[in-house]
């Protein structure tokens, strides 16, 4: 059985739609980032970068959520494009560009805007300008397919769904109006079963929910270092 290290960010949660697209079994093990659970020696043990999600595979241990779905894929055969150069190229584009793209730039563009201490006018306007024009470019290729290989739902659309899910938070209100291409594959999406098992998680664990000193310690430790 896949032992799943997990939390309800929107990495992890892309890999569990996988787990649960695929019907694979897996045991949940939770993360509580906020408690700094994700710094513990035997969590890094598995991913040295002290970051939710991994899986463990028998011997195999995998870390990045879009590693994990890569490897989800090959193992299973599924949620994969034609096998064909062409499919492929694409697949690796547009899974490396989520994972390099989207999830940093919107990762940023929280950062900044809900968590960050002080005023950081130049970071918010670089990390939000990128995210929308990272959101745009996808947005702008959803207008001709359904999904984003085209007629068959892959594994690049869990990757893309984990964000896609908290554009609001990450570009603000007018994020659907913006984006009814992007809007629309979230949507469809979210109405499968999968999905929402995927989503009903986080109902299973209590994760710390405050901000408070000890959580920004944990998922900020650069901040200790500024105030000496």
């Amino acid at each position: 059985m896949i032992r799943f290290y997990y939390s309800p960010a929107p990495n992890p949660v892309k890999v569990a739609l996988f787990l649960e697209e695929a019907g694979l079994e897996y045991e949940v093990l939770p993360v509580d980032t906020r408690k700094g659970e994700q710094h513990d020696a035997a969590f890094k043990a598995l991913n040295p970068n002290a970051k939710v999600p991994v899986i463990v595979d028998g011997e195999a241990v995998v870390f990045d959520s879009n590693a994990i779905l890569l490897y989800l894929a090959q193992k299973t055969g599924k949620f994969l494009p034609a096998d064909t150069p062409a499919a492929r190229g694409q697949m690796n584009s547009w899974l490396m560009f989520v994972a390099s793209g989207i999830g940093p730039f919107c990762g940023q563009a929280v950062h900044f805007k809900h968590y960050a201490p002080g005023e950081h006018p130049y970071a918010v306007n670089r990390y939000d300008f990128e995210a929308w024009r990272h959101w745009r470019i996808v947005n702008e290729h959803l207008a001709t397919r359904r999904y984003m290989l085209g007629d068959d739902y892959t594994l690049v659309d869990m990757a893309l769904w984990g964000w896609a899910r908290v554009a609001p938070f990450v570009l603000g209100d007018a994020a659907w109006n913006e984006l009814p291409n992007v809007k629309r594959l979230l949507d469809e999406i979210n109405a499968r079963p999968a999905a929402q098992r995927a989503e009903a998680l986080k109902a299973r664990f209590t994760f710390k929910a405050d901000m408070d000193d000890e959580a920004n310690k944990a998922m900020f430790p650069q901040n200790t270092r500024l105030q000496g």
